[in-house]
């Protein structure tokens, strides 16, 4: 499942995900996380050796809530769950995912999750570039003024000081570099289905999606 940042990719991949009773993975997590052990490190984001040897030395491990919650991101033995879905996390993983060697140094990571019965992963590039031979595809987006209002209520939720006006331009900003980028554009596979989730429910979307599944 690909789609531009706040589409809803990774709660609906969750639910789908948790319905089929296959694994999940959340590709986005992956390059968050690098860029959160970059800045950690005081790295410069735009010097592309320094961030791929952040890529291949950083340790990413997935573990699951203890109260059933969302899954836990653990980076090189931090628990960095909340500060990677913050727009400072997001705006640092679309910066390094142009870097072309980052990619390549995350790919067999990825790879790595395909296993039985099955595999949901979200992402930008699943469908075009990780796993171009997958049987189902759904490319999930929603206008750019509808995800910065799924991101505002987030973040407010949360605590955190954000305007609706400055998200938008981020999501807006973001949306530009990712389907600019010389190296795997966020783009739709050509045999993927589209899914606007623009004005729908939460329950509406996995619907629509686990129609696309025929198993």
């Amino acid at each position: 499942m690909d789609g531009p940042s706040g589409s809803g990719k990774g709660t609906v991949s969750r639910l789908v995900a948790d319905h089929l009773g296959w694994r999940l993975l959340d590709s986005g997590a992956l390059y968050r996380a690098v860029g959160y052990a970059a800045g950690m490190a005081g790295l410069d984001l735009s010097d592309a050796e320094a961030v791929t040897r952040c890529a291949e030395t950083t340790k990413i491990q997935f573990r699951a809530a203890a109260d059933g919650g969302d899954t836990r991101v653990i980076v090189n033995g931090h628990d960095a769950t909340d500060e990677l879905r913050t727009e400072t996390a997001g705006a640092a993983a679309s910066a390094i995912a142009s870097v072309p060697s980052v990619r390549q140094a995350l790919v067999a990571l990825q790879l790595g999750f395909r296993k039985a019965p099955g595999l949901v992963a979200d992402g930008r590039d699943m469908g075009t570039v990780i796993f171009p031979d997958a049987p189902f595809k759904v490319f999930l987006t929603a206008s750019a003024a509808e995800r910065a209002k799924r991101r505002y209520k987030q973040l407010k939720e949360k605590g955190l000081s954000v305007t609706l006006a400055g998200l938008q331009r981020e999501i807006e900003a973001r949306d530009s570099r990712d389907a600019s980028r010389a190296v795997a554009p966020l783009k739709p596979a050509v045999d993927a289905v589209l899914v606007d989730s623009t004005g729908m429910g939460i329950g509406d979307v996995v619907a629509k999606v686990l129609a696309v599944v025929k198993l």
